[in-house]
């Protein structure tokens, strides 16, 4: 089977072919023969009702640091002609993303869209995970500054983040006697017009913050990233660093609980984050961290992806 595959994403020619997720799972789709084109958010275009992107077929794909790519020139495709697409640009989840979200609805039922737009646009994953009260951690949502503040008196050790931000951008700790709070509060609510989560701070932290791997709901795969020293944020671009780990009990159950609702939504790739016992966010726009997985031992992840959608298609 050659499937007509289009990506949406960030710009192929600057990714880090050693860590990029959707990279990995380009080579995969080309190493199958599958016939892929990339595009970016903004080449979208809403003709009454036909979708269409201004993208380039990839003409060749592999592995070799600094010439990894080579593209045609960019056509205006008709995106109804294709069998999939794959949403895979990074956030901020803003309303551009929203609105390219809406767009890519007018595909389906004829197209497969991984992950589906409807499903991506409803569970922002700050949001997306507080449906699942009794896995998180104490958890609040507001722009209100007394509510935040009734908060961090109940609870004192707190992380405080954007709403929408990724990559660990703007996450910041702060303990009951931290000083910079009010000065923090003030950053924050002056500076987002959507408002901000506080969550109780975990200490296992330090210890890592698990990612694992889920597709139609069952999970795939797991890293374990540890925060470097000094840091409390595990994100690898901020000096993180990966390590092989076993998913545990708790791991599991967390997944089968969400595993269904995850598979309802149409949300076939995704990643959650876990600190010790909790579930701290469900990552469903573009997560990564499948070419770790491989790296450690673990699953062909990007393999997995395309049998599944392969097997969707087929039928």
């Amino acid at each position: 089977m050659s499937l007509k595959v289009a990506i949406q994403m960030d710009p192929i020619d600057a990714v880090d072919i050693d860590a990029d997720t959707t990279f990995d799972m380009a080579l995969e789709a080309c190493a199958r023969s599958h016939e892929v084109f990339v595009y970016e958010p903004q080449a979208l275009q809403l003709h009454t009702n036909e979708v269409f992107a201004y993208a380039q077929k990839v003409e060749r794909l592999e592995r070799k640091a600094g010439d990894h790519v080579t593209l045609a020139t960019p056509a205006n495709c008709n995106l109804h002609e294709f069998d999939v697409v794959l949403v895979r640009q990074d956030p901020p989840f803003d309303m551009g993303y929203i609105t390219a979200a809406q767009i890519l609805e007018r595909l389906q039922p004829d197209v497969l869209i991984v992950n589906d737009p409807r499903g991506i646009r409803d569970a922002p994953e700050k949001l997306y995970v507080t449906e699942f009260e009794d896995l998180t951690p104490p958890t609040l949502i507001t722009s209100n500054e007394t509510a935040i503040r009734e908060f961090r008196a109940a609870h004192g050790d707190l992380i405080i983040k954007p709403l929408y931000g990724n990559g660990g951008a703007g996450v910041f700790r702060m303990a009951p006697d931290d000083g910079n709070f009010n000065a923090l509060l003030e950053l924050f609510l002056e500076t987002f017009r959507e408002p901000i989560i506080a969550q109780k701070f975990v200490p296992a932290v330090s210890k890592g913050d698990k990612r694992i791997i889920l597709i139609d709901g069952e999970a795939v795969g797991a890293i374990n990233r540890i925060p470097a020293k000094g840091e409390t944020r595990s994100n690898m671009h901020v000096g993180g660093r990966a390590e092989a780990v076993e998913m545990t009990a708790r791991d599991q159950e967390i997944c089968d609980r969400i595993g269904p609702s995850l598979s309802e939504r149409g949300l076939v790739f995704a990643g959650i984050d876990v600190i010790g016992d909790y579930l701290t966010e469900i990552n469903v726009t573009s997560p990564t961290g499948v070419q770790e997985i491989r790296r450690f031992g673990g699953a062909d992840i990007s393999a997995l992806l395309w049998d599944w959608i392969e097997g969707k298609r087929g039928r």
